[in-house]
């Protein structure tokens, strides 16, 4: 028996509800712009580079290729430390950001990628030219995917939740781009 309608309960997110959950506005910015957001795409560029020199060497054997690769995966691996710890700061510092199970997500990504890319740059620290094949090609190409994932992860945060946006409105906090663009889920 179907009960009258003055019963029945709507289903609510309780995350959703939560006081905070639309304070998503960077803490850790410069002039109203995110430092992780400027920050990561250094390691982003850096990580396809290291795969491209590693190809270039394999496919020309010209030893430039190695050096290429040895020091783009060391700058890409401090830069990600950079913004790795911008990132950690904003995901501790805003409750929006927190609250949210997609967050975590992506720091975890975030912080397995930092291990691969320390590992492809420790890889080829004795000898550039040795490390390319097969390993730190391998490392490469793992490394790529994962910037991929990791990425699309981020990306998904700041499109569709809004995160790390300045602020607007009294609530101190944007409104989703879902929301924003009328989407219904």
């Amino acid at each position: 028996m179907p009960q009258p309608k003055r019963f029945r309960r709507r289903l609510r997110d309780p995350i959703h509800e939560h006081r905070s959950f639309h304070r998503t506005e960077s803490k850790i910015a410069v002039a109203g712009h995110p430092i992780h957001a400027m920050l990561v795409t250094f390691p982003i560029a850096l990580c396809v580079c290291t795969l491209g020199a590693d190809a270039l060497y394999w496919w020309a054997g010209d030893l430039f290729w190695p050096r290429v690769a040895l020091w783009a995966a060391g700058v890409g691996f401090f830069m990600g430390l950079l913004a790795g710890a911008a990132g950690t700061a904003e995901l501790l510092l805003v409750p929006g950001i927190r609250i949210r199970a997609a967050s975590w997500t992506h720091f975890i990504l975030a912080v397995m990628l930092l291990s691969v890319l320390g590992l492809n740059w420790g890889l080829r620290l004795q000898d550039p030219v040795a490390a390319v094949l097969p390993f730190g090609f391998l490392a490469s190409l793992l490394a790529t995917g994962m910037t991929g994932m990791t990425g699309w992860h981020g990306g998904k945060l700041v499109f569709d939740y809004g995160l790390g946006t300045q602020a607007e409105g009294p609530d101190h906090g944007a409104a989703p781009a879902s929301e924003m663009r009328g989407d219904k889920n």
